[in-house]
């Protein structure tokens, strides 16, 4: 089964290769098509967002998808960046500026109102619109200043719960193991790996 990464990001595409090895299942990125449809995430949640872009691949394709939406949510914050996390800084923002618009605003709170968690929405569509959803937490802190450079987006701001080191100065095979996105795609990893029926 070919199965297109609806994901511009290479990041989260290399990941998802990581996470989903299975026989039979080659997976298919932006790099591999000559065209790729703009997406606007126009939902309210990492669900809507995800099952979007999962099913506008699969439309335009005409070949399985898989899409994730993800994000990162500050208690202190009221949950923000939460969807807006790629673009927190603007719409073409870097993570850079990303960061450092967080770390502004946290400026002065004290670890304890720090709080936060990495969301992680999985979503698998086909052309006929059928689709599987899984979904992935990891709870944590945003530490003080960048650390490590691993990763992206504001692994080098994310330390998870139970560590002192930043997402960002873990290994990939760490973080894949305890992160959200880790967790959301070794689920889905298990409904594809048994061919389920799949849903409407």
């Amino acid at each position: 089964m070919r199965v297109v990464i609806a994901s511009r990001n290479d990041g989260k595409i290399r990941e998802i290769k990581e996470i989903i090895k299975l026989p039979g299942i080659e997976f298919l990125s932006y790099r591999d098509f000559c065209s790729w449809p703009e997406i606007q995430e126009t939902g309210n949640s990492f669900r809507e967002n995800a099952l979007l872009k999962a099913r506008a691949i699969a439309s335009y394709f005409q070949l399985p998808a898989l899409a994730d939406d993800s994000g990162l949510e500050v208690d202190a914050l009221e949950g923000k960046p939460g969807t807006f996390s790629s673009r927190y800084a603007g719409e073409e923002a870097s993570d850079e500026e990303n960061n450092a618009k967080l770390l502004r605003e946290l400026e002065g709170r004290p670890v304890e109102e720090r709080t936060a968690r990495y969301g992680c929405v999985a979503a698998f569509a086909d052309p006929a619109g059928r689709t599987l959803i899984t979904e992935g937490v990891c709870e944590g802190r945003i530490g003080f200043g960048v650390r490590g450079v691993g990763g992206f987006g504001y692994d080098p701001l994310f330390i998870p719960s139970g560590y002192e080191k930043t997402m960002a100065e873990l290994s990939a095979k760490e973080k894949n193991r305890i992160s959200h996105r880790g967790q959301a795609f070794r689920r889905m990893k298990g409904l594809l790996g048994k061919k389920p029926d799949i849903n409407p």
